[in-house]
């Protein structure tokens, strides 16, 4: 299987007082032709915003957009009239595509908010934008994953325009888990996308710690074993 790993540290960065990002991959004034995405994720930001600062109205077109809290609230306005505040546990999917503008900012005065914000091409262009979130118990991804966000949005999961599968897991201090691929899909070829949010862990003999990620290609077992305790993001996209 290929291996791509991407170390924290070779992430792209922007600071603008109020926001501090790290760019996985290409991005605003981050260019870099080696990073413009995997398969059809396109953008996974690491956002932190300063309190009571934020993202003035701005638009988007065509893009699935998932925003996954890590700490504090977030405050999301849209032209479709959803006026929502984002926390910590809770996930949200928003459907661009015909266009819609929104706004983000940090509903708290003192503390920083931080949220990974990540966009997937979609399947189909042009559908009506629309809006999803939900709350997720953290105590149902403990050493498994959990499904925030699905094709269909089965079971309590969140519905994204691309046959693309997010798994949240935390996983305690050395036990492993096997990721397997989700048998939705029509694509040939299908990757994760693993992102280490906090802790270290083993993937496939590579030692990855927090913000560190790999990307594997559908074919061989995947086998993460937890060094410490430990959160990991799965994104599982076509890759083309």
């Amino acid at each position: 299987m290929k291996k791509i790993i991407h170390r924290a540290k070779t992430r792209g960065t922007a600071q603008h007082g109020w926001l501090n990002s790290s760019h996985t991959f290409s991005f605003a004034h981050y260019y870099n032709p080696e990073r413009m995405g995997f398969g059809k994720l396109r953008v996974l930001n690491d956002d932190f915003v300063e309190g009571g600062k934020g993202f003035a109205t701005h638009s988007h077109k065509n893009m699935e957009i998932v925003s996954i809290p890590l700490a504090g609230g977030l405050e999301h306005k849209d032209s479709m009239g959803n006026i929502h505040t984002i926390r910590t546990g809770e996930v949200q999917v928003m459907s661009a595509g015909t266009g819609v503008t929104h706004s983000e900012y940090n509903m708290s005065q003192e503390e920083k908010v931080n949220f990974l914000q990540i966009w997937v091409l979609p399947k189909k262009k042009d559908i009506p934008p629309c809006y999803q979130q939900n709350l997720f118990d953290p105590k149902l991804r403990e050493n498994k994953f959990q499904l925030p966000v699905t094709p269909k949005g089965t079971d309590a999961s969140l519905c994204i325009n691309q046959d693309a599968f997010f798994s949240l897991a935390h996983i305690k201090q050395s036990v492993a888990l096997d990721y397997q691929f989700n048998a939705f899909n029509k694509s040939p070829t299908r990757g994760v996308y693993i992102f280490i949010i906090d802790g270290s862990v083993e993937i496939n003999g590579e030692i990855l710690h927090a913000r560190d990620a790999i990307g594997l290609l559908q074919g061989d077992d995947i086998s993460i074993k937890a060094i410490n305790n430990s959160d990991i993001l799965c994104i599982e996209v076509p890759m083309n």
